[in-house]
């Protein structure tokens, strides 16, 4: 009985009897995917000012010259595991050719229109907005990382030069404060869970997956391939032991594969990182914060596999350049699409027509994206944890104790000096039971 208090199994009970409920039920249970939305509406509602008060606390606490070797490490290993993904992607699909004889079946839906191409300018120039206010009503979150950042750097030197705390202890408040508010909406978890699985199989069943099998196949072969890559790399540069990682990313897990968003499940990972790892509070809500848009690993790897298994399908033949731009369009594209679910189709559309490639075949790949949404989804979010190790790791901001599961860390509270000093919180007492862990756990999605 006390096994079925853990929120990673609740979870992961709910998920099983939505599909089974959603295969009995047929399409009668798309009546009940309201409530999954609302589920999901309740956690998306809290992660603009989550990660806004998360990135300026953490770059406006920061001081000394650890400042910048914090940035550096954060942005040197998400930039270079991105493109490992994209080049990864790329052999895969060359020597598996998902895309090979596929057969347009059917039309792609009306309202999914190409877009206007775009060019890589208009791409980078999209990610500082001119009204911050639009961005953060529309959940843009490239400009919304980029001024936090910039207001984090300014109030840092504000402080430093007048040693005025009080607006980066209101950021430190409201971040706390938030978490505590999605903390109540994890109650919910499971029964939103099971309403947007048992609608989802209702609609579609499990026919949509032998539509791209071998699409399918590839892309979690790369998301393997890659997981594998991290966890080596996390083990031999911080010497932990990687055998107690699947239980410490367990929780984040069950949330990512049944949600598909990253965005929805960033609290928990924010959360875990401190008390399950052991990484520092400042280090996670640096590096996690800014991996919830930079940090898409699994995003570029799958991008990258659309745009050969496009033109493969097409029998469109890439020339070296149209693939490296392809690569660097999915490492770009990648930037604040993957924190919410349903952006693919968008974002898929743009790399077809900005490459030449039959846009008829997305509607095959549109038919599995909440597959691929989960494999891109547990990549992402588990990459950046394991980031974070490889950053925290490099100065030292790892309780080991924490990690071996020896010493007990709550995350900080809004009167803790750790986290106005940037460090990590100082023991205490051991948090709620395991049971309660999840809805704790959304200090907390993508």
């Amino acid at each position: 009985m006390k096994a079925l208090k853990n929120p990673a199994l609740q979870i992961g009970i709910a998920a099983i009897a939505g599909i089974a409920f959603g295969l009995v039920a047929g399409e009668w249970a798309s009546n009940l995917k309201f409530v999954g939305d609302l589920f999901v509406r309740l956690i998306q509602m809290s992660i603009v000012p989550l990660v806004m008060a998360s990135v300026i606390v953490a770059t406006g606490s920061m001081s000394g010259k650890g400042a910048g070797r914090l940035a550096a490490r954060t942005f040197g290993w998400m930039i270079s595991f991105s493109v490992v993904a994209a080049l990864l992607a790329w052999g895969l699909s060359e020597l598996i050719r998902p895309g090979a004889g596929m057969v347009f079946a059917g039309e792609l839906d009306p309202a999914l229109a190409p877009p206007e191409p775009t060019s890589w300018q208009d791409t980078v120039l999209g990610f500082v907005s001119t009204n911050i206010f639009e961005a953060m009503s529309t959940a843009n979150m490239v400009p919304i990382i980029v001024f936090s950042l910039l207001f984090g750097a300014a109030l840092n030197a504000y402080v430093a030069t007048t040693g005025n705390r009080l607006v980066l202890g209101f950021f430190d408040q409201v971040q706390q404060i938030v978490l505590t508010m999605i903390r109540f909406v994890m109650y919910i978890a499971p029964i939103g869970v099971f309403c947007l699985l048992a609608a989802l199989a209702g609609d579609v069943g499990f026919a949509v997956v032998t539509t791209a099998l071998s699409y399918l196949g590839t892309t979690l072969l790369g998301v393997v391939i890659l997981l594998l890559l991290f966890v080596t790399i996390v083990a031999l540069r911080t010497r932990l032991s990687p055998w107690k990682l699947p239980r410490k990313l367990a929780e984040q897990t069950a949330i990512a594969v049944t949600t598909t968003s990253s965005a929805v499940t960033f609290p928990t990972v924010l959360r875990n990182a401190v008390e399950k790892v052991g990484i520092s509070q400042r280090v996670a809500n640096f590096t996690l914060s800014v991996g919830l848009t930079m940090g898409s690993y699994g995003a570029v790897l799958n991008y990258t596999i659309v745009v050969l298994f496009l033109a493969q399908a097409g029998a469109v033949s890439l020339t070296p350049g149209q693939i490296a731009m392809g690569m660097a369009l999915a490492v770009l594209l990648n930037m604040g699409t993957i924190t919410v679910p349903g952006g693919f189709p968008v974002v898929a559309m743009f790399l077809a027509t900005s490459l030449g490639l039959p846009f008829e075949a997305v509607g095959l790949l549109i038919a599995v994206d909440w597959f691929t949404g989960i494999f891109r989804t547990f990549l992402n979010v588990n990459g950046d944890t394991l980031v974070a190790m490889l950053v925290a790791g490099a100065s030292d901001e790892i309780d080991r104790d924490v990690y071996n599961g020896t010493k007990a860390v709550p995350a900080a509270s809004d009167d803790d000096p750790a986290v106005e000093e940037g460090t990590s919180a100082p023991e205490g007492e051991a948090p709620e039971s395991e049971a309660n862990a999840t809805t704790a756990a959304v200090k907390e999605p993508a």
